[in-house]
This record gives structure tokens, sequence and C-alpha cells, in this order.
């Protein structure tokens, strides 16, 4: 079974910087990209940063401030976060295309997993 774990959040005052992780781990064939997503109560999911090769994509109101990575393991994808404001509060969420994995229970793979989330609050 395939599991995305995050870790790294936490409080943070306004201005700080926090590290996030995510590892895949599990019978995994192939993660093609991985991105971090968030989610701030009352607001809809939206995507933060994405990385795929060597190309990284990031959201207008987080470049600059976030740098996404992807370990020497290719299963594992750090976000950097620098000069965080109380707007960056919110779940963190962590995702992976595939083909993941191989399912079967449905015959064919799955192309995309998410993580739980960790929790990310940023005083002001």
């Amino acid at each position: 079974q395939v599991r995305l774990v995050e870790s790294g959040g936490g409080l943070v005052q306004a201005g700080g910087s926090l590290r996030l992780s995510c590892v895949a781990s599990g019978n995994i064939y192939a993660i093609t990209s991985m991105a971090w997503y968030r989610q701030a109560p009352g607001r809809q999911r939206e995507l933060v940063a994405r990385i795929s090769g060597g190309e990284t994509n990031y959201a207008d109101s987080v470049k600059d401030r976030f740098t996404i990575s992807r370990g020497n393991n290719k299963n594992t994808t750090f976000l950097q976060m620098n000069f965080l404001k109380p707007e960056d509060t919110a779940v963190y969420v962590c995702y992976a295309a595939g083909p993941l994995y191989y399912s079967a229970a449905t015959g064919g793979y799955e192309y995309d997993f998410w993580g739980q989330g960790t929790r990310v609050t940023v005083s002001s």
C-alpha cells in the first residue's frame, strides 16, 4: 500500500521559516511529479508548488518565498517556506502523480495520491 506522509508543520511567527517534508512509501512503480497544496478554513484547496523533472511552478502568492525540491530519493519532496505570512496559515497537503502503483481492485494503475496534510499556523 502506498502512503504519503508529511511532516514539518507547526506554529511560527510572521517572517519565520518552516520546512515541510513528504515521503512516499510502499510498492511504488513511478512518481512523475509531486506537489504541495494547501487549504485554509473556508477556502478551496489551492496549488502552492509543483515539481516535475527539472521544472517547478509556484502560486503567485508564494513566489520568491517558497522553494519546492525533491530529495535524492525521488520519492521525497520538500517545501522550504521563508518569510511566512499569516495568510499562509493552512493545512498543507502533499500530492504525487504516477503511475504510482498497480491496483488489483481496479485492475489498473493509480495515478493520483494524496497525503493527510500537516498544519501550518503563522501568527502575526
